[in-house]
């Protein structure tokens, strides 16, 4: 599959959605300088650095590959590509990711259902078709 865009220098691919859309595993490729804006996690986020190297806004280390990072319901924060080389994440996000404004308010979000929603709308404009256990969502 290829990557699919999300914004400028951010691009997926879906690996699962789970049962009544509680969650998602994706991997997440993000091109040198990509920031992930201000964001709020309403449930747990796993996250583990395959290649290229994130830093956490706040934190002076570079999170590099093999690096697992666990990011708690109601984590806020932001991060960003360092280096000269994409950066490729497997996360695993349950709930939504509620990205901010200036003021704390939620001016987006995505979750299960509109990640999948991108990869169905991306299998159509390209003439893909999609994976059956990828396209309908599981029951509880």
């Amino acid at each position: 599959m290829e990557w699919i865009p999300l914004s400028a220098g951010i691009s997926f691919k879906p690996i699962t959605f789970f049962p009544d859309d509680a969650g998602y595993q994706l991997l997440l490729r993000l091109e040198p300088g990509a920031v992930v804006p201000r964001h709020r996690h309403t449930g747990e986020v796993h996250a583990l650095v395959l290649t290229g190297a994130r830093r956490i806004e706040g934190l002076n280390d570079d999170i590099g590959p093999g690096t697992y990072i666990h990011e708690p319901v109601g984590n806020i924060d932001t991060w960003r590509v360092v280096g000269d080389e994409p950066c490729v994440v497997f996360i695993e996000a349950n709930g939504r990711v509620e990205y901010l404004d200036e003021g704390g308010a939620v001016v987006r979000y995505t979750d299960a259902s509109t990640a999948r929603a991108q990869y169905l709308t991306w299998c159509g404009d390209h003439g893909v078709v999609p994976d059956a256990i990828l396209a309908t969502p599981a029951p509880a």
